[in-house]
């Protein structure tokens, strides 16, 4: 049994818990998230804040059974809540997010075979198992799909099974293959030095999905490296590094016959609580940097470190991704590429498609809530 208290003093409903704990709940809070304000379909709020003054005050507090009744002083208003409901809403604990899922940092001894690995027609059909390689791929950043139909739009269906697709200027879907007048050196038989994808856009794309339709060239190994893990060991190793790379912002930018994309961004982008949250780190598409001459040549040696750490063999893996086969890896952490290979000795085909991070996120949601 909870036990409600009054404090009009300073204007807080305190709950005394089952567990021992309690919680104080700002009047204007309760007035503002009042059920009766919010669309009994929709869910959205249609309250309007102004309406009240912010020296609103109870009249009464009492509790029925599961709910917790308060009658407003002024207006009479009565307002009903649940009770797990208002523990769920703990001023500054917040509503738990099922796709809040730490990340699991890893770096070189990550053994490919080890990743989060379904097979497509399972994920297909199967909720709980999807739910469960979701978050799981969430945690890595980087997990494979086997098992694919030979049909170039396979890859697209388990995409648009987690959520919608994110267009960019290269289309819906784009095709990684060696091709004469290319726009992008992923079109090339090239070595790729590991990046993320689109770092000019506002904002990048999230997971990306790449279904190997055919690699039969010599060649072409797929490289990855866990972005995470590389922001970690930089600030714990050159703390004034990662200072910069997260707090200058520099130039990316794309451009060709038809598209002039550009956009600052830093290299390391930290969350509102200081977490690293992304990173945007593509050589090819930096632009000409435009900071301070006089702060260029620490900003240089920073970025000089992260692009080595890039490159070394404690970070990085390889696999050979086969026809058949699907990698989805989280683009705004995990940076990818990939070793040069002869087109001479056979075709190399990957299909590609992003789905954003908070469409990804939506989906381990609602999965969580129809499994509970």
């Amino acid at each position: 049994m909870t036990n409600v208290t009054l404090r009009g003093e300073d204007r807080m409903l305190s709950v005394a818990w089952t567990d021992g704990t309690s919680t104080n709940f700002p009047y204007i809070w309760l007035r503002d998230n009042c059920p009766s304000g919010f669309h009994p379909q929709t869910q959205e709020r249609q309250f309007d804040l102004t309406g009240i003054a912010m020296d609103i005050s109870i009249a009464k507090a009492e509790q029925d059974a599961d709910e917790i009744i308060l009658t407003w002083s002024g207006d009479g208003h009565v307002s009903r809540y649940r009770v797990d409901w208002l523990f769920d809403h703990r001023p500054g604990v917040g509503l738990a997010d099922p796709a809040e899922i730490e990340p699991a940092l890893w770096r070189s001894d990550l053994v490919p075979e080890s990743l989060p690995r379904a097979a497509a027609a399972d994920l297909m059909v199967n909720d709980d198992l999807l739910l469960a390689f979701l978050i799981e791929a969430k945690k890595t950043g980087l997990a494979l799909v086997d098992g694919m139909a030979d049909d170039v739009e396979a890859g697209v269906d388990v995409a648009r099974r987690i959520g919608f697709l994110r267009e960019t200027n290269f289309g819906t879907t784009f095709e990684v293959i060696s091709k004469p007048n290319p726009n992008n050196l992923a079109y090339t038989s090239h070595a790729l030095p590991l990046h993320t994808d689109l770092a000019n856009q506002e904002l990048p794309p999230g997971f990306q999905f790449l279904h190997c339709l055919a690699n039969e060239a010599e060649g072409g190994g797929s490289t990855f490296c866990d972005g995470f893990a590389i922001a970690d060991d930089l600030a714990r190793l050159d703390p004034e590094a990662f200072r910069l790379l997260a707090e200058t912002p520099v130039p990316f930018r794309f451009h060709d016959e038809d598209y002039d994309i550009r956009r600052h961004h830093t290299v390391i982008e930290l969350d509102l609580f200081a977490r690293v949250q992304e990173l945007h780190f593509n050589a090819h598409l930096a632009g000409i940097f435009d900071l301070p001459a006089d702060r260029m040549e620490a900003y240089y040696g920073a970025y000089r470190t992260l692009m080595q750490m890039t490159r070394s063999r404690n970070y990085v893996i390889t696999t050979r991704l086969k026809g058949g086969e699907m990698v989805i890896f989280d683009n705004r952490r995990v940076l990818h590429g990939r070793a040069a290979f002869d087109p001479g000795t056979g075709f190399r085909h990957l299909r590609g498609c992003y789905v954003d991070r908070g469409e990804f996120d939506s989906r381990i949601r609602v999965l969580s809530r129809k499994r509970n």
